[in-house]
């Protein structure tokens, strides 16, 4: 039984398919960097000193006092 053409040659495999179908190529590679990019990007990130930015609170902060009525807005 043969093997497939890539797994027995990938460096000629994907030489030809850059001059047959660039398209599909391109985006192969794209598709291939996305995990990449989560294993190396955070690091980076935080090497350069970005910073996470706090969570967004969850719950509406509740006012001390009681509630300032506006004045100016009634219908009359």
């Amino acid at each position: 039984m043969s093997t497939p053409q890539f797994w027995s040659t990938p460096l000629r495999y994907i030489r030809w398919a850059a001059h047959e179908k660039p398209a599909i190529l391109a985006a192969l590679c794209i598709g291939f960097m996305g995990p990449v990019s989560l294993v190396t990007i955070p690091p980076i990130r935080h090497a350069l000193g970005d910073v996470d930015p706090e969570p967004v609170p969850m719950t509406y902060p509740i006012p001390q006092g009681p509630r300032v009525i506006p004045k100016g807005y009634d219908d009359e």
